[in-house]
């Protein structure tokens, strides 16, 4: 006896893979239904499910009308249910979103980025005193990071402290230099974040596979 097999690439496409192939078939199932009092049973049996299979988005706000909406356009927009919210248009989702300009003016060592910008600026707006110093050292230590990361041969403290000067029009100074922490020590405080990161990422696929 001979079995026909049913590769992916034959099946229809799935609108939301996240769903699955069964609520995509679920949901065709309910478009079909004539009787509009069974079809509305159906879809909110339907929600259900797709909400059990998704609990976290409970924590979503107004989950439910996300599902409802997911649930229409699985439908390709084509079911008519009495749903508790009005069903989107297809126009709603082949919308562009707006295009978020990127900063790109007033950096002068892209390498550095805004954040450390930002920090010498506030740093600049500090009283003199140990808080202003403390936020200098945190900054300077992660300029030197970033450094590292666009060059990871070496970096002499002397470079980061004369771009410091510059990017602050001359306003900061690092009092003790001998604090700035070790190339080493950044770098292995970089490669323990990189592990711990891959670490938690193995353990998250393993307890959903």
């Amino acid at each position: 006896m001979e079995h026909q097999l049913e590769y992916n690439s034959q099946r229809n496409y799935l609108i939301i893979p996240e769903y699955g192939r069964h609520i995509q078939k679920m949901v065709k199932y309910c478009s079909e239904i004539e009787d509009r009092v069974e079809r509305n049973k159906v879809a909110f049996a339907i929600v259900d499910v797709m909400g059990q299979l998704f609990p976290h988005l409970r924590d979503v706000e107004d989950y439910k009308h996300k599902l409802w909406d997911h649930l229409y356009i699985m439908s390709n927009f084509e079911l008519e249910v009495d749903g508790p919210y009005p069903p989107p248009s297809a126009e709603q989702f082949q919308e562009k979103p707006n295009k978020v300009k990127y900063p790109k003016g007033g950096i002068k060592y892209g390498h550095y980025g805004k954040i450390v910008q930002d920090l010498i600026k506030a740093a600049g707006d500090m009283e003199p005193g140990e808080e202003r110093q403390a936020l200098i050292l945190v900054t300077v230590n992660l300029m030197k990071r970033c450094y590292l990361n666009w060059n990871r041969d070496t970096v002499d403290d002397e470079v980061i402290l004369k771009h410091l000067e510059e990017l602050s029009d001359g306003k900061l100074r690092l009092n003790d230099p001998s604090q700035i922490a070790s190339a080493s020590d950044l770098n292995n405080q970089g490669n323990r974040k990189r592990k711990k990161n891959f670490t938690k990422r193995t353990n998250s696929k393993k307890r959903h596979s």
